[in-house]
């Protein structure tokens, strides 16, 4: 099995390789406003959910020529954002408000897109987003040796589509339709969903014990 050593390749490489192997990835599409009130809309796949209670999302962002990418200036301004989830039928707009665009574009209406007000932030939040959701900046966390800063948000206010969400209290995912992505300019939809039952744990059961 061949070893590849990060350090000892092209930063580019290493960063391809990496995103092709971490996948799929779920897509932030984050709309933000800065303290002079320029909304910015833009897409981010280093993301996720970080902890349950309270609920607290982490988007990290790179930056661009050397400077913070708007949502990451905007965040750090207004310590506000509001996080949409990409479904099948807003890819393309997505895709168009990952320009990189000069901070004055407002990427909203570039990529022809409804809003609504949000209800806990200022920025506004998408009105075709199945999922939205608002937060709060509680940490900006620069990463260790890298050009990209963590932002860790927490949920104030969840905006669901209706019939999204099931008596169980979970979203239907087939129904959600979630885009993902892969490496390089690739994307995948979602497949099979399956259920697996987690272990019951036995008080006093170890490893070997039968």
């Amino acid at each position: 099995m061949p070893a590849i050593i990060p350090s000892e390749i092209e930063p580019r490489a290493a960063y391809r390789l990496l995103t092709s192997l971490v996948t799929p990835r779920p897509i932030a599409w984050v709309s933000s406003l800065g303290a002079d009130g320029t909304p910015n809309l833009a897409p981010f796949s280093f993301f996720n959910a970080v902890a349950g209670s309270p609920p607290t999302l982490m988007v990290s962002v790179g930056q661009r020529q050397g400077r913070p990418k708007d949502t990451l200036r905007n965040v750090q301004e207004t310590g506000e954002f509001v996080l949409h989830i990409v479904d099948e039928t807003l890819v393309e707009a997505m895709n168009l408000t990952s320009g990189e665009y000069a901070y004055e574009v407002d990427e909203i209406t570039l990529a022809g897109l409804e809003t609504l007000p949000s209800e806990s932030v200022r920025p506004v939040r998408l009105a075709a987003a199945a999922a939205a959701l608002e937060c709060r900046a509680t940490q900006i966390v620069p990463v260790l040796d890298a050009a990209y800063t963590m932002i860790l948000g927490q949920v104030q206010r969840i905006h669901l589509r209706q019939g999204l969400l099931r008596p169980n209290g979970l979203v239907d995912a087939r129904l959600l339709r979630p885009v993902a992505r892969l490496g390089g300019d690739e994307y995948t939809r979602l497949g099979e969903v399956f259920e697996l039952a987690r272990p019951s744990t036995v008080p006093g059961w170890r490893p070997g014990s039968g």
